[in-house]
């Protein structure tokens, strides 16, 4: 595959958390980029000082993925104003803590438009415009362990994650004729604002059930992406890295320490 790509990239969500590492890390490997955010304008500025003072180009666009087919044009908004398109990550995503039985389907659908539809949309305009050009690029999906794994209360971001991961393989089947790659990375619980921890150090030993006993940072995560946005990583398609301390290896190990039943609950 190709790796003469445009050396711009497009980080949506990039207000906070992987987004924000994510995109620091491109800047650091040479990568104009394109910041997206919905509610955190303050967190994008922050994002594109930083971006800036690595000597790359930064855009900042909003990006409601509520709407997901308005949100997708910023793709091709952030392309233009940056001079190309090589690498995009769809990290933009949001979650759910409802039982099933409790949800109304606006709920689901808003659920699945931001974390599927969205990035369906954003990988589609990107797609496009990379295989226009003829140089190939790279689409990172970020997901989750609950790409694989189902957790009470998270039904239609497990399957919006679900979804994203099939959908990634199969992008990564039509596209890799392009010298397009498409991947998904799916961390475990990382210390970001998403997960209530609001960009704090992991504390080590805070995590006894995972074998690495603590929270990812974002960074760690941002270092898997940046990898798979690379030239390095030209021959790997259609896959997915956890990032997780070892969490998904726990299985029956796990299921052998518990003493209730209290996880059965919201």
């Amino acid at each position: 595959m190709s790796d003469g790509y445009d050396r711009v990239a497009i980080v949506t969500g990039a207000d906070s958390g992987i987004g924000k590492a994510t995109a620091v890390a491109l800047a650091e490997q040479g990568f104009d980029v394109g910041i997206t955010y919905h509610e955190d304008r303050d967190g994008a500025e922050e994002t594109a000082e930083l971006v800036r003072g690595l000597g790359r180009a930064p855009a900042v666009r909003r990006h409601d993925l509520t709407d997901p087919e308005r949100a997708s044009a910023v793709v091709d908004e952030l392309a233009e104003e940056l001079g190309g398109l090589g690498v995009l990550v769809n990290n933009a995503g949001t979650g759910s803590h409802e039982p099933l039985l409790d949800m109304g389907f606006d709920r689901w659908r808003q659920v699945l438009a931001v974390d599927l539809d969205g990035p369906f949309l954003c990988a589609q305009r990107a797609a496009r415009r990379m295989v226009a050009t003829g140089r190939g690029g790279r689409i990172v999906n970020v997901t989750s362990v609950h790409e694989e794994y189902p957790k009470v209360g998270s039904g239609p971001y497990c399957a919006a994650k679900g979804g994203l991961r099939m959908l990634s393989r199969v992008l990564a089947l039509e596209l890799a004729e392009h010298g397009i790659t498409v991947n998904t990375v799916a961390p475990g619980e990382i210390a970001t604002p998403m997960t209530g921890q609001e960009d704090m150090p992991p504390q080590p030993g805070s995590r006894p059930g995972n074998p690495v006993p603590r929270p990812g940072d974002a960074r760690e995560v941002a270092a898997v992406v940046t990898f798979l946005a690379g030239p390095a990583a030209s021959y790997v398609t259609g896959t997915t890295v956890f990032v997780d301390g070892g969490m998904t290896m726990m299985g029956p190990q796990g299921v052998s320490a518990l003493s209730s039943g209290e996880w059965r609950k919201l």
